[in-house]
C-alpha cells in the first residue's frame, strides 16, 4: 500500500504546510540574497515597538526558527496528525476560521504577557526621571553609577531597543488550539507517547500539556525562550470559539 501526502491531507492543512515551508525557506534565503530581514519584518513584535505592524498578528504564525528544522517539523506534524480529522468534520472554511482565531488569539495573549513583563522596567524608568535614583535602573542597565545619569533621550532609546528585541514566531498557538479541538471532538481517542508505555485519553493528555505550559510560563526558567502563554492563548481562544459553536448547535 503506497502513502500519498496529497490523498491523506485535506486542502486547508496541505496548503498551510506548503505556505509554512515556503516561509521557512524565504526566512533563510531572502536575508542572504536580498539583505532583507524576513523574520524581523513578519515576526510578531511587541505592540509598542516601532517594528510592530498589525499584519504580524497573522504573518508570525507562518514563520519558524531557522536554526534547525525541529520547530517547523513538530508544528507541521502536529497540524497534520491532529488536524486532518477536524477538517474532515468541519470542512475547509470552518477549519481555517478556527486555525486563524487560535493563532491570532495566541498573538494577543503574547502581547498582553509582554506588556506585564515590561511594566516594572517602564515604571522604574519613569520613577528615575523624577528621583534620579540610579538604583532603580540597576536591574535593567549595566555600568550605571551615581555620577552618570542617562538622559531622557538615552532612556527612550534603551527602552525602544528592549521593545524591539521582543519577537515570537511559529504556528504553535494554532497547533495547541487544534490539539484542544481534537480532545473535545474525539474524547475517546487515545494518544501514545514514546516515553509512556500506556495510552492516554486525548482530554487527559491536553489537560496535562496545558498545566505544564502554565507552569513553565509562570516559572520563566532562565534560557527558556518558548512563548508558553501564547500556546495557552491559542487554547483559550480555541475553547471560546468551540463553546460558541456548541451553543449555536454548529459544532459538527
Amino acid at each position: 500500500m503506497s502513502f500519498s501526502f496529497r490523498s491523506t491531507t485535506p486542502p486547508a492543512i496541505k496548503n498551510i504546510i506548503i505556505i509554512n515551508v515556503l516561509f521557512f525557506l524565504a526566512s533563510i534565503g531572502v536575508p542572504k540574497y536580498f539583505g532583507f530581514d524576513f523574520m524581523d519584518f513578519f515576526g510578531l513584535h511587541y505592540f509598542e515597538s516601532e517594528k510592530f505592524n498589525p499584519i504580524q498578528l497573522v504573518s508570525y504564525m507562518f514563520l519558524h526558527d531557522t536554526s534547525g528544522i525541529s520547530h517547523i517539523f513538530f508544528n507541521m506534524f502536529g497540524l497534520w496528525m491532529f488536524g486532518r480529522g477536524i477538517e474532515e468534520i468541519w470542512g475547509t472554511r470552518k477549519f481555517l476560521i478556527f486555525y486563524f482565531v487560535s493563532g491570532i488569539g495566541a498573538a494577543l495573549v503574547q502581547e498582553v504577557t509582554w506588556y506585564f513583563s515590561v511594566q516594572p522596567m517602564v515604571e522604574a524608568f519613569n520613577e528615575f526621571m523624577n528621583t534620579k535614583n540610579t538604583e532603580l535602573l540597576m536591574p535593567y542597565l549595566s555600568n550605571v553609577t551615581e555620577s552618570v545619569y542617562p538622559t531622557v533621550d538615552q532612556l527612550i532609546e534603551i527602552k525602544g531597543m528592549i521593545f524591539d528585541k521582543m519577537l515570537t514566531v511559529g504556528a504553535s498557538g494554532c497547533v495547541f488550539g487544534i490539539l484542544l479541538a481534537f480532545a473535545m471532538l474525539f474524547p475517546q481517542a487515545e494518544i501514545f507517547l514514546l516515553f509512556i508505555p500506556i495510552p492516554i485519553k486525548a482530554p487527559i493528555f491536553v489537560t496535562i500539556y496545558a498545566v505544564m505550559e502554565l507552569f513553565l510560563g509562570v516559572q520563566s526558567f532562565s534560557g527558556d525562550n518558548v512563548a508558553h502563554f501564547a500556546h495557552l492563548g491559542g487554547m483559550l481562544f480555541a475553547l471560546i470559539l468551540i463553546l460558541i459553536w456548541r451553543k449555536k448547535g454548529d459544532l459538527y
